[in-house]
């Protein structure tokens, strides 16, 4: 090599070297960017958060729950995550039921994870046990614009005791994704226990969203997904859904799935589709950039996270707990995940 060229090859280097260490997305021309939702069941550490109602999962609570469970529970959970990512984890992971931001460095920052870059998108809900909806991403894949937390307008802050929504909004390569992450209020006590919140919370995304596609030109990629402790047929899912020609038409891509029997959670026996993935019509139709299909959602159901079934034919989600018995399993949901590739101009489709 001449020392002509020599110097010029080393600031070339050293010029890509300082670009991607800023931090910019890169998304390879045929790499899938993959966009994980799980809820975790209980992910909480051992210490005592007074100023929440965590003492079922402290060493001496009911739940015996200590730092070989916790460290258990940590552990098991980054498998989940590189298998389902096939040791390529997915570029975006939204949790609920995270109880801290100190649970989310351990799983990112204490395992296999590290290799990564993870960063993380986190803030204390109103849940009266202190647990969360929350984010990490892959600093190389994405980056956060910014990002809000959300309750609906018509109930005072006081009054909000349920987890508050997460928007945020990310680049991805050149692509803004708007991603709306939710943990709606539990059914226990009955089907209709917390419908209201759920129609209230209903109600207030889908203002959001008009709002958000108004101010596009095109139409805009939204992807609202989550815990909806609600079927794709409930009510207040389908106030979500708009099935029209418009920029504001939103399709739930886990009604497929729904119709086929199948679900991330078991209910006396039942399958039951709660977790899901909603998405804009912008990201199906669009011609160029970030797109995705209604078969690219999927439900990650490897065998190790299923167990079989005490009580019923067939297995279920083989849970950190059953009842008040520990297992030492992974979760009690199963995670879903969806699937974006990249279209660029010219390519055949």
């Amino acid at each position: 090599m001449s020392r002509r060229i020599f110097p010029e090859i080393t600031v070339a280097f050293l010029l890509l070297t300082l670009f991607f260490n800023k931090g910019y997305s890169q998304v390879e021309k045929s790499q899938p960017v993959r966009i994980m939702f799980y809820n975790v069941e209980n992910f909480f550490d051992t210490y005592d958060d007074t100023l929440t109602d965590d003492n079922d999962f402290l060493p001496g609570g009911l739940m015996r729950w200590n730092l070989y469970r916790y460290n258990k529970k940590t552990n098991s959970l980054y498998k989940t995550i590189i298998a389902a990512g096939e040791w390529d984890p997915p570029a975006v992971i939204a949790f609920c039921e995270i109880e801290n931001r100190k649970v989310l460095e351990d799983l990112i920052f204490g395992t296999y994870l590290s290799k990564f870059n993870y960063g993380i998108v986190h803030e204390e809900s109103p849940d009266r046990r202190g647990i969360d909806v929350c984010l990490i991403y892959r600093k190389k894949i994405a980056s956060i614009i910014c990002y809000k937390y959300w309750i609906p307008a018509d109930i005072k802050q006081k009054d909000f005791n349920s987890r508050s929504i997460l928007y945020s909004k990310l680049l991805i390569g050149s692509d803004t994704i708007h991603l709306i992450v939710n943990h709606w209020p539990s059914r226990r006590g009955g089907v209709l226990a917390g419908e209201n919140y759920r129609l209230q919370i209903a109600s207030m995304i889908r203002e959001k969203v008009d709002s958000i596609v108004e101010m596009t030109s095109s139409g805009a990629r939204i992807i609202i997904l989550g815990d909806f402790n609600s079927t794709p047929d409930d009510q207040a899912i389908k106030s979500l859904v708009i099935s029209d020609d418009s920029c504001k038409s939103m399709i739930n891509l886990s009604e497929r799935l729904d119709n086929e029997g199948l679900g991330t959670y078991r209910y006396m026996g039942t399958w039951e589709m709660i977790d899901q993935v909603i998405v804009s019509k912008r990201l199906i139709t669009c011609r160029e950039g970030l797109y995705t299909e209604p078969n690219l959602l999927q439900i990650f159901k490897p065998d190790f996270l299923l167990k079989k079934d005490p009580k019923y034919p067939g297995s279920s989600p083989f849970s950190t707990y059953r009842g008040y018995k520990y297992q030492g399993g992974f979760s009690d949901h199963l995670p879903v995940l969806l699937e974006l590739r990249v279209m660029t101009p010219g390519q055949p489709e």
